[in-house]
């Protein structure tokens, strides 16, 4: 089983969003950065969703600074490709920041990806 975590000011719109798409073998639990922060860092969750005004302060600055940036990622308010998004999911990459206006279109995206590299 797969383990997302959601976070930031739009956490249960993407927690919604993830779970409307049934994925077989992804959970989904609404988080906030410290507790999603210890859950990674222990094995106890596999990937962070967060989401706020921008996407790139508070989705992901506690987590930036206790998961380091190399497995964290901002998008920011653009709209990622399917090939963007595998390439840092092959980097590496567990903890994702977007716009609140991206929630419907990049947190699906992610979630499928994330499901396809499980499965």
């Amino acid at each position: 089983m797969t383990k997302i975590l959601t976070g930031g000011v739009g956490k249960s719109e993407v927690a919604s969003a993830v779970t409307e798409l049934r994925l077989p073998g992804v959970e989904v639990v609404v988080s906030n950065d410290m507790d999603a922060a210890m859950q990674l860092r222990a094995g106890q969750a596999d990937y962070f969703l967060g989401s706020c005004h921008t996407g790139a302060g508070a989705s992901l600055g506690v987590l930036v600074g206790l998961m380091g940036a190399a497995a964290c990622h901002t998008f920011g308010r653009t709209v990622p490709t399917a090939e963007q998004i595998e390439a840092l999911l092959g980097e590496g990459r567990t903890v994702f920041g977007f716009a609140l206006d991206r929630i419907e279109t990049v947190a699906p995206a992610l979630a499928r990806a994330i499901a396809v590299r499980t499965a």
